[in-house]
């Protein structure tokens, strides 16, 4: 399993495990060359938005994988989580519908959460 798949794997079940709601995963290799994967979820209140970056942190962090970069403060609606090829993007509800990632990058191939969740 590559690197990058191996992290989406792990950055899902740790979505998972803070009952991260609408979890998708988008193949954007062939349409970009920012990363491979983009893991896309929402929280339902503030609290359970910090502890889904808090558990991708952790579980990552435990596997040797290490943000090169994180967007947006525990405080925010919307938290983007650089992994090189993989961006994990975890919002509040409101702000997910608002800005809609799977609408821009439909000509991504949305993947089957059932690899990533067994």
């Amino acid at each position: 399993m590559s690197n990058a798949l191996e992290m989406t794997r792990l950055a899902c079940k740790a979505l998972e495990e803070k009952k991260g709601e609408d979890i998708k995963v988008i193949d954007i290799h062939e349409v970009s060359v920012i990363a491979d994967y983009f893991v896309i979820a929402s929280g339902s209140n503030q609290n359970q938005v910090e502890a889904m970056v808090d558990s991708v942190q952790e579980t990552l962090g435990r596997a040797g994988y290490e943000a090169r970069q994180i967007e947006g403060s525990k405080s925010s609606s919307w938290i983007l989580m650089d992994y090189g090829d993989v961006m994990i993007h975890i919002f509040d509800e409101e702000n997910r519908l608002f800005y809609d990632l799977e609408r821009i990058w439909r000509d991504g191939k949305v993947l089957d959460m059932s690899e990533f969740l067994s």
